[in-house]
């Protein structure tokens, strides 16, 4: 059965690309972009049709059921975005514009001057190992990531064993509050592929290569009016230095939610761009579409719109006349609705105002992560403006290359002109810490900075001077100018909407999505082109970036330890097995290594079909606890700020932690290793089974 699925799964994706063909332009990278929007928008229109009728874990529905979606909302589309001439042809063959692009690819590296084939080549290379190896990891290793473990997949497999997406009170906060869109399309993936727990990870990893497009494609629209072999160059590096940022690269084979909202905003983007060129409405339409899709991923795209407003300016209202831009206005404000009607609506919002009053959440989880941490009005603008400057000095680190000692070393010692100016200036960035997660540090630990790294030496080295180069003046860029306030805006928003936290370096891809275009006045602008004669200094400068950049990424990958390809002792002294011969508890739990003796000790005492309840905290891990098949049925007695609920009858375990229920004789003490609590950010509890039956 599992392999007719899979046939139905790769049917699925020809037949998007085969719609794509009939609503996009003959453009290779716009019939991907547009492929993976149609894709996405049909699957979460689908999961939230099947919830309705409790029919989410059904794969013979969703099987079908994707195909219904993705004809109504491909005519639809079809009959708003056709072109004018109904007489014109529509549909291209794929297969041989790729052919053709492949010897325009040809031509343009052919011709490449020694200097700039050494560059891409380099490039190319890095990103081929790391694609490779990224690739194994997704299909080989488990998901383990903190928010997963405790939310994102937990409320997945709820889902799927309750049959529906309905609101139902989970013991983390995350599982009920956070929009839903996302977990119909790991769903899909999962059932469709056989329950394969890996799948989770198809529809971020697909994110990764969306967003690299989208930044080859953006770039081409902005270098539209210059000669092919110059705008080939800026849009590919741009696009292949995007690929090995550290914060962004590192997402592409997990779990977390932030790479999937940089998709949809580079796809959003894309389309305002290429509006901007075309004059063409269908970009309108597939921009708002894109909005919508995005906005219902996750709350934090509002934190963006002061940004995608600034590119709206630039690609959609700046005109002739105010009938021309009154006209585009409205339709793209038309799009804009539907969209939100369609993607962000039924996504979850309006159930968080009816149960908690507020879209987000709690006014816990609030009070923990936003604005209202800060207290006053004048306290969020001063330590704001702190956090600013945090994350400023955040990103000034060699992000994957101090991964080893001697570029820990190196990089403390680079840093220290920062850390005296600091001092100079009394900014006590390390000493306030009411509006902090984690205190900031000029040294920030290995955990912090393995996992959730920043823009590396791309960032530092190239991005941020040449944003500076434009906001001063001395380079002189229209479309940067728009991207450099867009960049701006978005980081000053990250700085005073939620207290500093050492592990934001993940929410920063969206805002590197703006900064990564820059790359492409090293080859667009005659101030900054490598491509003229001479200029040695400034050559060599951009290729030890380059090469920096592409050690970085390689460190990034295979010294990553959440995901480690072979096995390494770190710098703080833990020895950790390659993620491909771990077993699966100890990878699971690689995050809270003080718990794996607990959850190991389950996994052999409790029936993979059993059904157990949770008497579990908002932190701890429940995601292990459906066990290597994920067939376990859990039911969380413990509900967020619901209080203690009684044990249902059909349960044959209670797994429990010591704070939530007093062990009483009998229990089997599961325990929690004390001696790793050193290294664990936020320790496990003291955990208990018993059995029922």
């Amino acid at each position: 059965m599992t392999v007719l699925f899979l046939a139905s799964f790769f049917l699925y994706i020809i037949y998007l690309g085969r719609l794509a063909t009939k609503l996009c332009r003959e453009s290779l990278t716009e019939w991907f972009l547009t492929t993976f929007l149609l894709g996405a928008g049909s699957t979460i229109l689908t999961g939230f049709i099947l919830s309705a009728f409790y029919l989410t874990a059904n794969t013979f529905a969703w099987a079908g059921a994707v195909f219904v979606t993705a004809t109504i909302l491909g005519f639809l589309l079809n009959r708003l975005i056709a072109p004018r001439n109904r007489a014109e042809p529509q549909g291209f063959s794929v297969l041989a514009l790729f052919q053709q692009r492949w010897q325009t690819f040809g031509d343009w590296f052919s011709g490449l001057s020694t200097y700039t084939k050494f560059l891409f080549s380099i490039l190319f290379a890095t990103l081929s190992v790391i694609a490779i190896t990224n690739l194994l990891l997704v299909f080989f290793t488990v998901p383990n990531e903190w928010d997963s473990m405790t939310g994102h997949l937990n409320r997945v497999m709820q889902y799927v064993q309750r049959g529906t997406m309905r609101h139902f009170g989970g013991t983390n906060w995350n599982i009920d509050t956070y929009p839903k869109s996302v977990c119909t399309l790991q769903i899909y993936s999962f059932l469709i592929t056989g329950r394969f727990e890996n799948g989770f990870k198809f529809i971020h990893h697909l994110s990764y290569w969306t967003a690299i497009v989208a930044v080859f494609g953006i770039v081409r629209r902005i270098a539209a009016n210059r000669p092919e072999r110059t705008s080939l160059s800026a849009s590919f590096f741009c696009a292949l230095a995007y690929a090995l940022l550290p914060d962004f690269l590192m997402q592409s084979i997990t779990t977390e939610t932030d790479i999937v909202l940089t998709a949809y905003l580079s796809v959003l983007l894309y389309m305002l761009f290429t509006y901007r060129q075309t004059q063409d409405n269908r970009y309108l339409w597939l921009a708002g579409m894109a909005f919508g899709i995005a906005f219902g991923h996750k709350i934090t795209f509002a934190l963006l719109l002061p940004s995608v407003f600034v590119i709206m300016i630039h690609t959609v209202f700046l005109s002739p006349s105010w009938v021309t831009t009154f006209a585009r206005t409205w339709r793209l404000a038309a799009a804009i609705v539907v969209g939100v009607c369609l993607w962000t609506l039924p996504t979850g919002y309006l159930k968080n105002i009816e149960v908690f009053g507020h879209p987000i959440g709690p006014p816990t989880a609030l009070k923990h992560q936003s604005v209202e941490r800060a207290g006053s009005f004048r306290n969020l603008m001063e330590q704001g403006s702190r956090n600013v400057v945090r994350y400023g000095y955040d990103h000034v680190n060699l992000d994957g290359i101090r991964n080893l000692k001697v570029g820990a070393d190196l990089n403390h010692i680079m840093r220290q002109p920062l850390v005296v100016l600091e001092d100079k200036l009394h900014m006590r960035l390390d000493e306030e810490t009411d509006f902090s997660i984690q205190p900031f540090s000029f040294d920030r630990r290995f955990i912090f900075y393995n996992a959730n790294p920043y823009w590396g030496v791309f960032g530092f080295g190239l991005i941020f001077p040449l944003l500076l180069l434009v906001l001063v003046g001395y380079v002189r860029s229209t479309a940067h100018i728009f991207l450099g306030i867009a960049l701006l805006l978005h980081f000053v928003a990250l700085s005073y909407s939620a207290p500093y936290d050492p592990f934001k370096g993940r929410y920063f891809i969206e805002t590197g999505l703006f900064g990564a275009t820059f790359l492409a006045l090293i080859f667009l602008h005659p101030r900054t082109t490598v491509e003229s004669p001479g200029r040695s200094i400034w050559k060599s400068y951009v290729g030890l970036v380059t090469v920096l950049g592409c050690v970085s990424a390689l460190l990034c990958v295979f010294l990553n330890t959440r995901a480690l390809p072979f096995a390494w002792t770190t710098p703080d002294g833990r020895h950790i097995l390659s993620a491909f011969e771990s077993d699966r508890v100890r990878q699971i739990t690689l995050g809270r290594p003080d718990t794996y003796v607990a959850y190991k000790r389950f996994d052999e005492l409790v029936p993979e079909n059993a059904t157990v309840a949770l008497g579990t905290i908002n932190d701890d891990y429940e995601y292990p606890l459906y066990g290597p098949h994920l067939s376990r049925r859990l039911i969380a007695i413990n509900p967020f700020e619901q209080g203690l609920k009684p044990i249902p009858a059909n349960a044959d375990y209670l797994f429990f932690a010591k704070s939530v229920i007093a062990p009483r004789p009998g229990d089997i003490r599961l325990g929690t290793d004390t001696t790793l609590r050193e290294g664990v950010v936020v320790p496990g509890e003291d955990y208990y089974l018993r059995k029922l039956h």
